[in-house]
């Protein structure tokens, strides 16, 4: 009765663990490994994004120290995957899990498949049984993607206070998954605060749990420039030196962006950095006042205005710093997308906008790039390669893009932005689009904007102008970014908010061990 009473004596251990480690004390020998599993439904667990399909086989494989992860012998991606999986096993279990450890009892297998039925490059087929989990897919983003699975359906505890190894034990069963859109992203405004290199890796390691693959960098504005381009060093010497508020400001040299992006395609996740232009240029124009198209004498910006600022777009010389500036960040980029902004620019007339955007895409075609920008760039003559961002609910920029057959992100600003505020009791935010509760934030369809054939993906934007630490950053996205991931990942036939929320309350010890500052939503209740 001494260990149940340990049992009772942990708050956070519900009554249904109780009974399934009473059978394991009664059947479990760490020297035979002979385990009767109790019943276990693996449909039931909390997984987010919701896979496409779950089968529950109703037994229990037990991971503990005599688990290794197997990995092909031929491919260094699958195997560094091998190596992340342990190294997050290890550090939520204390278990020593070894990679492609022949003399292990049970096994973690990653492996490529060539399955057909695997069709999508990111999806994968989880296979658990009694004494192994088999990790198929196609490509290593696939393998990638399953893997948070895997750590998903680790359970929080063991029974380590019943018998002498500790078994964490996950249900068996099949899933088989596949994201319903190819772009599933948040962006982050470095350029309103700036947010260090550190506080961006975060960001980076809390969306790749949950299965994004695209983290956009708002990298220029009004208010600052943050990124180092060799060819203009009075873009940061200048243009960084401010942000909201008369903070001190900050900028990422080329070798922090360098990290930065390799620490995300670590994750399998894809950089996508934006130059806002002709808009929202104060920081360069007052950097280098040749730019500068609004007639008025600069300085540096630290309000949250906007529609004031332009380029000057008849300009060669603008141009020609535009080339530089595309050339340097892509050089630096190896994902496929460049987003040049384009929103709000309300003091350039509009043959000038039209001229200025068309000239652009060329430039960022130049350099081998696929041009993204905010819906108002459809209004211009780009081609249908190009992608229109969805942000400002004006419906006949949606129908120029479609008509256009371009390829569209949807970000409605009144469902998707991180940076409204959930409520009137929120600390930071803004309200200029209504409340974002986190019901408002599930309960939207992208299926419903656009044919599904048309759409990108979504993206949850997450301006800075109310925000200037990593704590009140984690308060604005978290938890609306974990719901966010879902509807980029999940089809809607599988999404439910009366199931979405009683597995998102289960997210709390991931978030905890994590030290997210979440916001505490009280239409959740948080386990």
């Amino acid at each position: 009765m001494k260990n149940l009473n340990m049992i009772n004596s942990k708050k956070y251990i519900s009554i249904k663990y109780v009974i399934p480690l009473l059978l394991l004390v009664i059947s479990a020998s760490c020297s035979d490994r002979k385990i009767n599993f109790p019943k276990t439904d693996l449909s039931q667990e909390n997984l987010i994004p919701k896979p496409l399909n779950i089968v529950s086989t109703n037994s229990g494989f037990a991971l503990d120290e005599f688990t290794s992860i197997q990995t092909p012998a031929d491919s260094q991606e699958f195997t560094d995957i091998g190596f992340f999986l342990a190294d997050k096993i290890n550090a939520q279990t204390n278990l020593n899990i070894r990679v492609n450890e022949e003399s292990a009892k049970t096994f973690i297998c990653i492996k490529q498949s060539k399955n057909k039925e695997l069709k999508s490059p990111e999806s994968y087929e989880l296979k658990i049984t009694q004494d192994s989990i088999i990790l198929n897919s196609k490509t290593a983003a696939g393998a990638f993607r399953g893997i948070q699975t895997i750590r998903q359906i680790i359970p929080q505890i063991s029974n380590d206070t019943l018998v002498k190894n500790p078994i964490w034990v996950i249900p068996t069963g099949k899933i088989t998954d596949a994201p319903q859109f190819t772009y599933r992203s948040s962006m982050l405004d470095v350029a309103r605060h700036f947010f260090s290199v550190d506080d961006v890796k975060k960001y980076i390691d809390v969306l790749s749990y949950y299965k994004y693959n695209t983290l956009h960098l708002h990298l220029s504005d009004d208010q600052g420039w943050r990124i180092e381009i060799k060819s203009w060093p009075k873009l940061t010497k200048i243009g960084a030196k401010s942000e909201v508020g008369g903070e001190s400001g900050g900028f990422y040299t080329q070798e922090d962006f360098t990290e930065i992006v390799k620490y995300a395609a670590a994750r399998y996740i894809t950089i996508v950095p934006e130059i806002d232009m002709p808009g929202h240029t104060n920081a360069a124009s007052f950097s280098y006042p040749f730019l500068n198209g609004n007639g008025k004498n600069l300085e540096y910006y630290e309000g949250i205005e906007v529609g004031f600022s332009t380029f000057d777009t008849r300009k060669d010389s603008v141009y020609n710093f535009i080339d530089d500036v595309i050339r340097e960040i892509s050089s630096l980029t190896p994902g496929p997308y460049f987003h040049i902004g384009g929103d709000e620019s309300h003091v350039t007339k509009k043959n000038d906008y039209i001229y200025f955007v068309n000239r652009v895409e060329k430039i960022v075609q130049k350099y081998g790039k696929q041009m993204i920008g905010w819906d108002e760039v459809g209004n211009a003559d780009i081609d249908t390669t190009s992608i229109s961002q969805y942000w400002s609910r004006n419906k006949k920029n949606l129908a120029t893009a479609f008509s256009k057959n371009m390829k569209v992100i949807l970000s409605p600003a009144n469902k998707a932005y991180l940076d409204l505020k959930y409520d009137t009791l929120s600390k930071f935010g803004l309200t200029w689009a209504g409340y974002i509760p986190v019901d408002t934030g599930y309960n939207w369809s992208p299926e419903s904007y656009l044919a599904k054939e048309n759409i990108l993906g979504i993206e949850a934007p997450l301006w800075t102008e109310t925000v200037s630490n990593i704590e009140e950053l984690e308060y604005l996205a978290f938890p609306r970014a974990i719901g966010y991931s879902e509807l980029g990942w999940t089809i809607k036939e599988n999404r439910n908010w009366e199931n979405y929320k009683v597995r998102l309350a289960n997210q709390k010890p991931y978030l905890d061990r994590m030290n997210i500052k979440y916001y505490p939503s009280k239409l959740i209740d948080w386990k």
